[in-house]
Formats: C-alpha cells, structure tokens, sequence
C-alpha cells in the first residue's frame, strides 16, 4: 500500500466514523433526549427502543462489527499463517475502526439506558475503548517496522542516520544546515525518561518542537531553497525530531505498554462474556429481530 493509498484507508475509516455518528444523532436526537419515563409515547419509540427494528438491529451489528474486529486483529497477529497478510498496522487500523463503530452503535442500542449485568458489560466495553485509545496513543510511539514488528535501537538509529544522509544526496545541503539540523534532533540520552517528565513536559517539549522546526525553516529560506525543497526537507526534520522523541521515550513506553496490555484484555474479556450470554438470554426470550 503506497502512502497515498494509506491516507484513503484512513480517511475512509474516519468518515465513515463521522458519518454514522452524525447520522445516529440527527436521527435519535429527539428521542433519545426524551426523559425516560416519556419515552413510551414518543412515535420513534418502537424503531429505537433497544428491542425495536432500529435498535436491536443497532446491538447486532454493533456486537458484529466488535467481534469481527477482535477477531482477525488477533488471527493476524498470533497465527503465523498470516504473517504475510498486509501489514500489521494495517489490520491494527481496520480493527480500531470496527472497535470504534461497534461501541457507537452498542449505545444507542442501550437508548442510554443502562442497567443490570448488561451495565458490566457495557462500563467493560467503555473501558476497553478507552484503553485502546491510551493504547494507540502508546503504540505510535514505540517505533515499528512496515510490517508492524517493533524496532530496535540500532534499527532506529539507523533510520535516523538515513534520513540524514537523504538530506545531503538529494537536497545538496550544506554542512552548516546537516549540522545544525542534526543538533536540533539529536537524543542526548537514549531511553532515559520517566512517566513523571513525560508529564509534564508533554506540552513543552510539543512547543519546543515547533520551534526547532521553525529554525531550520528559517535557515532554508536565508539559504534561498526553493518553496517545494523547503517543505520536503522539513517533512523529513519533523520525521527526525519524531524518532529522536521516540529514542528518548523507548524504553518508558515499552514498559508502559506491557502493563496497558494486563489492563486491556481483562476488560476485554469480561465484555465478551456477558456479551454472548445477553445475546444468549435475549434468543431464548424470543427476541430475534428480523430474522
């Protein structure tokens, strides 16, 4: 998959995402803003009430679309037999996607209602969206492969070093520029940071970031590089101050990670469990949809 073909993927994922939230909200907004007590004698009340044509259909996909996604993200990473069926972060992004509408659709297949064990599994599924979240958030930052294996140091230390060295073959730079460039993204210490500083130097370090990059703007434009050459080289600058940012922060956030997982999966499977058994009581009660 090119790059371009990468941000379609993506993009694609986020407005279908928008799209079906939005269309959720116009849609339900009168009725589920209803107080409950009311509820019964709103004209939506049968399509969207949790056994109605529209809510329980919401339910069905949204547990569907949650399994699916579960599913093939763990077959694709745990059984070798499909090692080399795209990328992994590929499959990582399609089973965020699924695990992002799944839960929209689950609540409003709740109306917002929520009670009895359903209520564990629902606050268990509130918990792993969230934690996903905090998941990605984590795993963006922990360099990987194309393929979505992790890297090591020497691997990314090489990366940065390429990226160097494409500055100098393809944009003819000067030694003055390389040099002053790879001080504004080099690591004084690999992997030292602590959860406190990344804290609270979240913020700095972002504005800090920003001004690096406007430096070296700034001393392409006294170097006369042409418009395009400028914004190409600062693309690979942010990519430099990236991958110096993740160095510093690898071994916190590989740490940080194991532990997400101990967090993630409990919560997970809880959610599945009384998953199946509401879809289990709710098929011998009678409630069968359309089907």
């Amino acid at each position: 998959m090119t790059q371009t073909q990468h941000k379609l993927y993506v993009s694609f994922f986020l407005i279908v995402t928008i799209l079906v939230l939005a269309l959720l909200i116009i849609n339900g907004y009168a009725y589920y803003t209803t107080p409950l007590e009311e509820k019964f004698f709103s004209e939506s009340h049968n399509i969207l009430k949790p056994s109605g044509i529209l809510g329980h259909g919401f339910g069905i996909l949204g547990s569907f679309l949650m399994i699916t996604g579960v599913v093939i993200y763990m077959v694709r990473k745990r059984i070798k037999r499909f090692a080399r069926s795209g990328a992994l972060k590929y499959w990582l992004e399609l089973h965020i996607f699924l695990c992002t509408i799944g839960p929209i659709l689950i609540l409003f297949h709740t109306s917002f209602k929520f009670g009895g064990i359903v209520s564990v599994s629902f606050w268990s599924m509130v918990a792993v969206f969230v934690s996903g979240i905090i998941g990605r958030f984590i795993y963006i930052r922990i360099p990987h492969t194309i393929d979505g294996n992790e890297m090591n140091m020497q691997q990314i230390n090489n990366l940065n070093t390429d990226l160097t060295i494409k500055l100098i073959n393809d944009y003819n730079l000067d030694n003055a520029t390389i040099d002053k460039i790879d001080n504004l993204t080099k690591v004084l210490h690999q992997g030292r940071a602590s959860l406190n500083e990344l804290i609270i130097t979240f913020i700095p370090k972002y504005l800090e970031n920003r001004k690096k990059i406007s430096l070296v703007s700034k001393e392409l434009k006294e170097n006369n590089i042409s418009k395009y050459n400028r914004k190409q080289i600062i693309k690979i600058v942010k990519e430099k101050i990236s991958i110096s940012n993740k160095i510093y922060y690898l071994r916190l956030m590989q740490s940080i990670f194991k532990y997400w997982h101990v967090a993630h999966l409990p919560f997970a499977i809880i959610m599945l469990i009384i998953m199946f058994v509401h879809i289990a009581v709710t098929i011998t009660f009678g409630y069968r949809w359309i089907f």
